[in-house]
Parts: C-alpha cells; sequence; structure tokens
C-alpha cells in the first residue's frame, strides 16, 4: 500500500495496489469517502384491495459517497425486476404496481451498497386490507320481554387488519342509536347490549362496521327488535314465514301458554284453508285469546312452482321501455343481465334512479320482485390539504373538506405514511376539527420530528369514499451522526471519522466531538480538535491534548440553526499509545522519623499522568555540602514515602531531595529540589528542678525547669503512688514544650506520690527527671456528704477584646444526675509556663481580664459546687513580646473588685 502524493482540491487520494501474477491492480480512494448511511427506511403497508391507487410504494434512501446502489428482498429471496413486471425501482425506492395479494404479500428489506461496504434496512410487512360486506341472509327477529336484557349479534364479516369500529343504525341511515346507561356497543365484538328493554328500543337494527386503515364501512341486513309487554297471555311454539313446493303438504303448528290456557284459532286471509296450490300464498294468523287479551304469530306462506329451467327473465322499469316498458337489455349497451337473472348497469346517472321489476317465467308459472335503486351524489374533496413545513414544537394544520350527497352521513379518515392516526392513543399531538360537520381539519400539536411524512385525509361516506394527500416537512435539530470509528492512534492525538446524520431539514452548521477516558467514566467532556472548530460539511477531524496510555471513547454531536441534536453512539474503546512522563511528583517533603534515618515524602503522580506501563519513581538525595547524588528507585506508582536508613547519618543534618517519575518508555523530569532535615536523636538533657505541690485530696501542681535543646518537642510527666510500688501502670500527663508545669488529677487522698518529667521528641524520650515525692491532702469532710463536683468543662463561646480587656464568655455547665449542683465559677489568669495566676470567682458566664503586655497568657474556667472544683476548660492569649520568667505565685482575688495591674497589654490569639 503506497499514498500517490497527489493533492487535488485539497483532498489527497491514496492507492491501494494488489499485485498478483505480475499483475497490480490499484483501487484509489478518496479520503472524503464513506459508506451508507439511511436516511428513509421501508415502514409497514397495508394496501386497501379496493384503493384506486394501483400501486403500493416502499421507501429507501441512503447518502453515502460515492452514491450507493439498491436492491430489495422479499422474504429473504432477491427480487428480480426482470421476472416480475410489478416492481420498479424509483431511486431507491420500490414501487409495486397493480399489487397482487398471493405474490406480493410479505416481509421486504432494502440493502444499500457502495465501495465502502453495505447496510440493511429494517423489515417492513406488506399486507393487503379488506372489509368484506355482510351476508344478504335476512337478519332473525329478537323478540324480548320488556324489562330484561336483549344482545345484538354483529358477527362482522372476513377482514383485515383486525381493528374495526363498531356503531348501530336505528331503522334507516344515518340514524345511529345513541350509547347511554342503557347501550352499550362492544369494540371487539361489535355486539350491542341493551340491559332493559322498553317499548321505545322497538325497531330494525343494522351494524355498522368501519375499518380505518382501509377507509371503508359496511352495514348489516336490518335485525327487527320486538319489546314484549305484559300480560303475556306468550307462544311456546310459532309459525314462520316459508316456501313451498306446489302439491306438497306442509303443516303448520303453533302453541300459547297462558293463565288461563288460551284458546288458538287459524285465519286464512280471515278464511279456512285447503291444500296447498298457489291461491295458499298468502299471511296466516295464528290468533290466541284469554280473558287476558289477545296475541298474534303471523307468517307469509308462499306456493312456489320450481323454476329451475327458465325460459325467459325480463324486467321491467317505469318510463323507461316503449312496449309494456320492458327493458330489453339487447339494446342497452350500459345494461346487462347475467345468467343468473341479475341486472347490472354500468357508469350509473341520476336517471337511473327508480323502481326495478324483475319478472322470470317457465312452463310452471311466473314470478317477479321489484325493489328501488337509489342514486346518491358523488363524495369530492373541495378543499385539499397542501403541504406543510414547520418547525419542531410547532402546531400544523392540514385542512380537508368535502361536499357529498346530503341524505349520507360523511366521516374523515386521516392516515400518515399509510397508517391510520389512532387519535384516543395519540391525542396529545393529533386533534380533529371540533367543528365537523363536511369539515376534516386535522391539527397537529406540538410537532416531533417523526410526524414529517404524507397525510392522507379520505372522505368516506356508506356508499363511497375518496382521498387527497399533503406532505408535512418538520424541521429541527439535526439526527445523531453514525459510524464514528477512530483511525491514526497516536500518543496525544487520534483521528476520527464519522458519517453526518439526518438533518431534519436544516443543514448542519457544525459538529462537536466529545470524549471520555477511563478516569471520567461517565463523564463526558468536549474534546480539543484540529482544526477547532467542526464546520457542518466535514466528516473528519483530529481529537488533539490527549493523555498517552488512556483509554478513550469518541462521540460526535451535530448542531444546524434549530439546535444541537443527540450524541452519536461512542466509537469503539482504543488506547493512545504511550510516551515518557511529564508530570512530576510534588510536595518533596520529609524529615523525622528514627534516628539515623531520613525519611523522604512526596505527593504521588495521578494515574492519568502514568503515560505508560512500569511507572515509578526515582528519589535522588545527598547532603547540601556534597556534590554527588544518591539514588534509589520506588517500583510502586502509588507509593508516597521512602526511608533512607544509614548508621552514618548524623542527626538532624541538612539534606537536598529531588523526585521524578519513570515508565517503560523513559524518565520524566525532577521535582523541585527540597530541603529536610535527617532524623533527631532523642533528647539528651531531663528536665531539673523538678517540684510539686498538693492542691487537695486528689489533685497536685507539678513544674519544672525546661531543658535548652532546640529538638524538644514536648514533656511527659508520670505519677504513682509510691507505698504500691505502681510505677508500671502510673499516670501520664503530656504537655507541650511551652509549657513547664500542669495539673495532676485522680489521686487518692492522703497518699504519698512519685513524680518525674522528661522530654520527649519525634525519636523518643530523653532521660528522666529525678523523682519528686509530695503527699495529697487529707479528704475532708464533705467529700463524703456531698455529691461529686462537675465531671464536665464549661465550654469557651467566644474571647473579645474591649479596650485594654478582655472578655472571655462560656456556656453554662448543666451537672449531671449524681453530681452537686453548680455554685459558681473560678477563672484562674496566669503566665504560660506558670502554676500560679489571679483567681476570680464569679456566678456570672463571662468576664473581663486586663490584657497583659508581654507573654503568652492562659486563662483556666472551671465550675464549683459544694462537692469540689469541677474539669477545667483553656483558652491561651498571646502578648507581643517574651518577658522574664515570673516565680510561682497564687493569689485569690475578689471578682467584685478590680483585679491588680500586674499584666498588662496582652492581644487575642
Amino acid at each position: 500500500i503506497r499514498p500517490d502524493n497527489l493533492v487535488s482540491h485539497g483532498l489527497i487520494v491514496f492507492s491501494v495496489c494488489v499485485t498478483m501474477m505480475s499483475c497490480t491492480v490499484c483501487l484509489n480512494h478518496d479520503a472524503t469517502g464513506y459508506g451508507p448511511v439511511f436516511e428513509d427506511q421501508p415502514v409497514d403497508t397495508i394496501y386497501p384491495e379496493e384503493s384506486p391507487e394501483a400501486k403500493i410504494t416502499m421507501s429507501c434512501r441512503a447518502r453515502a459517497n460515492p452514491p450507493a446502489t439498491y436492491t430489495w428482498r422479499l422474504n429473504s429471496r432477491n427480487i428480480d425486476q426482470d421476472e416480475d413486471n410489478h416492481y420498479t425501482l424509483v431511486g431507491g425506492n420500490l414501487v409495486i404496481s397493480n399489487p397482487i395479494k398471493n405474490k406480493h404479500v410479505g416481509k421486504y428489506t432494502c440493502k444499500a451498497t457502495n465501495d465502502y461496504g453495505t447496510v440493511v434496512s429494517r423489515e417492513a410487512a406488506v399486507q393487503f386490507g379488506y372489509l368484506d360486506f355482510f351476508s344478504s341472509e335476512e337478519r332473525e327477529a329478537v323478540y324480548v320481554k320488556e324489562g330484561q336484557g336483549a344482545v345484538l349479534l354483529c358477527a362482522p364479516p372476513p377482514h383485515y387488519p383486525d381493528e374495526l369500529s363498531f356503531r348501530w343504525i336505528l331503522n334507516e341511515f344515518p340514524v345511529f342509536i345513541p350509547l347511554d346507561k342503557r347501550r352499550f356497543i362492544s369494540q371487539t365484538t361489535g355486539n350491542l347490549f341493551i340491559s332493559k328493554v322498553d317499548s321505545s328500543d322497538s325497531g330494525n337494527y343494522s351494524c355498522f362496521v368501519s375499518s380505518a386503515s382501509i377507509a371503508k364501512s359496511v352495514f348489516s341486513k336490518f335485525i327487527p327488535l320486538v319489546p314484549l309487554a305484559e300480560p303475556f297471555p306468550e307462544w311456546t311454539e310459532s309459525i314462520s314465514s316459508t316456501e313451498r313446493d306446489i302439491s306438497s303438504d306442509y303443516t303448520m303448528s303453533c302453541e300459547a301458554s297462558g293463565k288461563p290456557k288460551p284458546h288458538v284459532h287459524w285465519l286464512k286471509n280471515g278464511y279456512p284453508f285447503r291444500g296447498l296450490t298457489f291461491e295458499d300464498s298468502g299471511m296466516y294468523q295464528c290468533r290466541a285469546e284469554n280473558r287476558h287479551g289477545v296475541v298474534y304469530a303471523d307468517a307469509e306462506l308462499r306456493v312456489i312452482g320450481e323454476l329451475n329451467s327458465l325460459s325467459d327473465y325480463a324486467w321491467l322499469r317505469p318510463m323507461q321501455c316503449c312496449i309494456l316498458e320492458i327493458i330489453c337489455f339487447v339494446s342497452f349497451i350500459r345494461m346487462l343481465i347475467w345468467e343468473d337473472g341479475s341486472l347490472e348497469i354500468l357508469n350509473v346517472t341520476r336517471a337511473d334512479e327508480g323502481r326495478y321489476t324483475c319478472f322470470a317465467e317457465n312452463d310452471r308459472g311466473k314470478a317477479n320482485s321489484t325493489g328501488f335503486l337509489s342514486i346518491t351524489e358523488a363524495t369530492k374533496i373541495t378543499l385539499a390539504p397542501s403541504n406543510a413545513d414547520v418547525t419542531a414544537g410547532e402546531s400544523a394544520s392540514m385542512q380537508c373538506a368535502a361536499s357529498h350527497d346530503s341524505t349520507l352521513d360523511i366521516t374523515f379518515v386521516w392516515t400518515m405514511d399509510g397508517r391510520s392516526i389512532d387519535f384516543d392513543r395519540d391525542g396529545s399531538h393529533y386533534e380533529r376539527n371540533p367543528n365537523g360537520g363536511s369539515s376534516g381539519e386535522l391539527i397537529i400539536k406540538n410537532t416531533q420530528l417523526n410526524h414529517s411524512g404524507r397525510y392522507t385525509c379520505t372522505a368516506q361516506t356508506p356508499v363511497d369514499n375518496v382521498s387527497a394527500s399533503a406532505d408535512l416537512v418538520v424541521r429541527g435539530p439535526p439526527g445523531p451522526p453514525g459510524g464514528v470509528r477512530v483511525e491514526e492512534i497516536r500518543n496525544k492525538s487520534v483521528r476520527l471519522i464519522w458519517s453526518s446524520g439526518a438533518d431534519n431539514h436544516s443543514p448542519i452548521s457544525k459538529y462537536t466531538v466529545q470524549c471520555r477516558d477511563w478516569f471520567s467514566k461517565e463523564d463526558w467532556r468536549d474534546a480539543t480538535t484540529s482544526p477547532p472548530d467542526v464546520e457542518g460539511n466535514a466528516e473528519t477531524a483530529t481529537v488533539v491534548d490527549l493523555f498517552p496510555w488512556t483509554e478513550y471513547e469518541f462521540r460526535v454531536i451535530a448542531t444546524n440553526t434549530l439546535g444541537t441534536g443527540d450524541p452519536s453512539s461512542p466509537s469503539p474503546k482504543v488506547t493512545t499509545l504511550e510516551a515518557v512522563p511529564v508530570v512530576a511528583p510534588s510536595d518533596i517533603g520529609g524529615g523525622g522519623g528514627t534516628s539515623k534515618e531520613l525519611t523522604i515524602t512526596w505527593t504521588p503522580v495521578q494515574p492519568q499522568y502514568y503515560y505508560g506501563r512500569n511507572f515509578g519513581y526515582i528519589i535522588a538525595f545527598k547532603p547540601h555540602d556534597v556534590y554527588e547524588w544518591m539514588k534509589v528507585t520506588v517500583a510502586d506508582p502509588e507509593a508516597k514515602h521512602y526511608v533512607h536508613k544509614d548508621s552514618s547519618i548524623p542527626a538532624s543534618t541538612e539534606f537536598q531531595v529531588k523526585v521524578k517519575a519513570f515508565n517503560i518508555k523513559g524518565e520524566g523530569p525532577y521535582s523541585l529540589t527540597a530541603v529536610i532535615y535527617s532524623a533527631q536523636d532523642v533528647p539528651s538533657e531531663a528536665p531539673t528542678s523538678v517540684e510539686a505541690r498538693a492542691l487537695s485530696a486528689t489533685e497536685a501542681i507539678v513544674w519544672w525547669l525546661p531543658v535548652t535543646q532546640h529538638t524538644v518537642e514536648g514533656y511527659q510527666v508520670r505519677y504513682w503512688m509510691k507505698v504500691e510500688d505502681r510505677e508500671a501502670s502510673s499516670q501520664r500527663v503530656v504537655v507541650s514544650s511551652r509549657e513547664n508545669q500542669t495539673r495532676l488529677e485522680n489521686m487518692r487522698p492522703n497518699s504519698p506520690y512519685l513524680i518525674e518529667v522528661r522530654a520527649y521528641n519525634a525519636a523518643g524520650y530523653g532521660p528522666p527527671s529525678h523523682h519528686f515525692q509530695i503527699y495529697t491532702k487529707k479528704a475532708q469532710l464533705f467529700d463524703f456528704c456531698f455529691p461529686p463536683a462537675p465531671s464536665r468543662p464549661p465550654k469557651i463561646i467566644s474571647k473579645k477584646l474591649k479596650g485594654t480587656s478582655v472578655n472571655i464568655a462560656w456556656e453554662h455547665v448543666e451537672p449531671l444526675a449524681n453530681e452537686s449542683t453548680i455554685d459558681g465559677y473560678k477563672v484562674l489568669y496566669r503566665k504560660a509556663g506558670l502554676s500560679t495566676g489571679l483567681l476570680y470567682t464569679t456566678g456570672k458566664r463571662s468576664i473581663d481580664l486586663p490584657m497583659p503586655r508581654d507573654g503568652d497568657c492562659v486563662v483556666e474556667v472551671r465550675a464549683y459546687s459544694e462537692g469540689g472544683d469541677g474539669a477545667v476548660a483553656q483558652v491561651r492569649i498571646s502578648g507581643k513580646h517574651q518577658s522574664k520568667p515570673l516565680h510561682p505565685f497564687y493569689m485569690t482575688v475578689d471578682s467584685t473588685k478590680d483585679p491588680p495591674s500586674i499584666l498588662n497589654d496582652c492581644r487575642l490569639h
């Protein structure tokens, strides 16, 4: 495969050459070509068998470069136009002319092909719709007692599709029975149910059946409904009309029941009758009566001769023939008589209306029958729908009006692309003109893209129908592009190719490319492309600024002047190529740890910056006065620290460190150089001048002179009872290096305690001070007579400067159920590092204290009660300058007087 390096009009042409047996075949492919993408596909179609338009059109259209060629299949077999001249291809559309039911019913698919490939449409079924006429046989009358229920059976004729609508005619068309609480029509069977029959229900009923799919209606023979009123005397066996051969015997039976038993009499035109002759034809009545009344059963008897060998037929039509007004069919081109005697009239006109009588005669006798032919005005479309063009969301109107015979009822049926519109199911979008009458206007509300299509209005009466069609175009945002795929994968870019989707009747103005990677999971973001703006006629773009060695998916979104469409389906997942890492670890630091160790820490690189396999870190470090760097490798990509152990490392020595990342493709840049210190040694000095004093039976205070080493981080105070040698289970208190005193609590009354203090830092604890011994005070009587002191400290809620004072406020302490009631609060105001200071007592929940000039100050607040002092809450304030240490002191100050001015000028911390 070699590029021909031909550039014409901005297009690059590639040649694919295959050499076989010294023969080279080259195929040139234009870089802008693409495979077929369907813009229009076939849909299920129902073809009315009586349709005046004797053709079916199956749609198929695809956008492709080069243009696609089309083939069709019926029931998975290729359609050969040469073998069946009913088929014609118009573009990609398949037209079936004069369709035949047993040849053209089935499932059709369209196939579009070009040099880039083939796509197959969805299956679409073609079915023939029909609605046969009802049987011409007379329907039997339905007799029912008043007050009882009745069911009139519709028994619709053969039809397709199954969806029918049913109404019932009463006595004559177009009088339809109203539905109410007593009357119900099943839209499944068509049967009419009347819950309580009364005399007003008497009449002749016909089932009126409509098929919206094929725009046709038929109605049944009339069914007489006869309500029977009380009293009964009623018939248990009745007579019915019949025909019998001449000279034959015939028995009519009549039985009636009632109380008292009715008398039955026979009448034939009011007289007795003999054996059957032609003269015996007539109306017969069976009359039953008792004292409650009379009932009649009526029947007609016709005595006929067999007319199997007719010698002649004739038709009589008044005022049309010169001799005996007999129509001679030889002389009428438009009128034909069939072998069975039926009369056919071609191209009827209003002049053909009238009463027609058929005469039949043979050697056995004569017979005749009369009927009336009514001619109605043809239905015509007077206002046809016109093509409409709207934007999605707007409403559209399709006009339709028709003239029709005034004696007939008219209905309007609408279809879209051959499918009936269901106004009940799709009522949110489709609405009829509420005025009705001879107008069948269709209103389409809040149009959507799928409402585009061909709309057909059919004006339908019981005897004919006529149709007119128009196209509705709904414009909207573009459809999703198709066939998104990735080519030319590099470490930071890929080339994306797609096929344009439907523009929905508004040209595409631009495309937006989006991507998501393995790290963002479901979050799509706009990708950076080259060129930055992807024009609406483009079907390729280069996506840049990607992360190397990262799995990506891409999708494309089209935009036109009407909005932005739905995104395409995601492309297949691809992984960009590996590259040398470019991001270095951050926040380089460390120090501390155990003696003879150098701890180095950093913030790891995020996974999206690994850029390749085998990711890890290279740590470089050296003493600040040494030239060469020591290096170690850490292969764990999530590592956050490294500890270098070396017995020759001096304590608290300055080191320079830097870290960089590496992967299979190479090493990235170093981070900025940071300065850290090796681990400290434990403090070598012990605190001196340790002293303590008992404050109560359970508390004491201890203080000491701090050590001079700058590496000290704090002090640990241990204390235990001497008499029981409890050093192993001693109590401990830890304070920061800024403190040189602390309070010891939870001690036993009147007991000897040993106390020691030692300094500590990150490397461990230094040597202990000498043991200092104290005795706690004896327990006073009130210690046993009153509940214990409050166990919870006050909660400090504010510190506010007020001129030369600072206000400290706290929340009230609620004692527990077993604790003494709070009497007030003690506030100790002392210099930081000292154990004594000014002690205030107050019943309030705030206090103003003078601000000291120098050093840090500590305020301790505790509640007190008859059971003693409660737990302590502390707040610290800082001074401007450090002052010389003060000797310990302890004072009690009356809170009602101004405090002594020994502490001044302190600001809030």
